[in-house]
């Protein structure tokens, strides 16, 4: 692990695998960080043969927070990536976003193509109007504020492992036991419900991209899954009408999460979009 400046802030990047191969870069989706990367993904890139670089979006994980500070904007975001590239002397690189993530790439896509070799969209959205959207249940939960866990450590955890289950995949295993323990290292690394709500601010205020995604000149791949609770299935749809020339995958029984074997597909489909540029 390593803190690197980047577009002027302080972002939290690791490194994985050999720095000669093909440069892949990762983002997160809203408030999670670096180590929600699931392990068996970033290995299988890693034996695919690209050297893996992930960092904490601002206001998440271990980079810089933003409590003071003016509000910023997906595309604030997205030159934070571009800056991390820039910081580690990487001229171009392949890049990969998740949920808001998926966002942040959109926004790299349209204004920083110069410095993207493909994109890989997933369980995202181009927030185009007429979009399914979430139930109001599903948008209480989501903005929850889940208490402070020095004062109920208990009580936070079951609320985010409730949410796990409820926006995960219902066609992958889910460990209870190990998605809890797993809980815990995350809350003790960071713990950031503002910063949540301040990326959650920027992804609202990103409305209008939609319509310039026919400008996209980047070799795309867009996956989601079918029982995405979160972003339905139509969202991922969208994106890839939207994209000239991008390549869709949708992967049964995959809701808004990566683990539980999800990962190694994932890396199956990358790689052989990659592999046959």
């Amino acid at each position: 692990m390593a803190q690197i400046k980047a577009n002027g802030i302080d972002i939290e990047v690791e490194r994985h695998g050999d720095p000669t191969g093909a440069p892949l870069l990762m983002i997160r989706g809203l408030g999670s960080q670096i180590i929600h990367w699931p392990q068996d993904m970033i290995d299988g890139f890693i034996a695919a043969g690209f050297h893996v670089i992930t960092y904490d979006n601002r206001d998440a994980g271990l980079s810089q927070m933003f409590n003071d500070a003016p509000p910023y904007t997906v595309a604030d975001m997205a030159a934070d990536g571009i800056g991390a590239l820039d910081t580690l002397g990487i001229a171009r690189a392949h890049v990969l976003g998740i949920s808001m993530g998926g966002m942040i790439l959109q926004s790299m896509l349209l204004d920083h193509r110069d410095r993207l070799l493909s994109a890989t969209i997933i369980m995202s959205s181009s927030r185009a109007e007429g979009l399914p959207g979430r139930s109001p249940e599903m948008e209480a939960l989501l903005f929850a504020d889940p208490g402070d866990p020095a004062k109920d450590l208990d009580g936070v955890v079951d609320h985010i492992l409730h949410c796990d289950h409820v926006w995960g995949s219902p066609g992958f295993p889910f460990d209870e036991a190990e998605r809890r323990a797993f809980i815990i290292r995350a809350i003790e690394r960071s713990y950031r419900p503002d910063g949540v709500m301040r990326q959650g601010m920027a992804v609202m205020a990103g409305d209008g991209m939609a319509g310039r995604l026919s400008e996209i000149t980047t070799p795309t791949l867009v996956i989601h899954g079918d029982s995405d609770a979160l972003l339905s299935v139509e969202h991922g749809r969208d994106i890839a009408d939207r994209v000239p020339g991008a390549k869709y995958e949708e992967i049964a029984g995959m809701g808004h999460d990566l683990d539980g074997g999800v990962g190694p597909i994932v890396v199956g489909m990358v790689s052989g979009f990659v592999g046959g540029l």
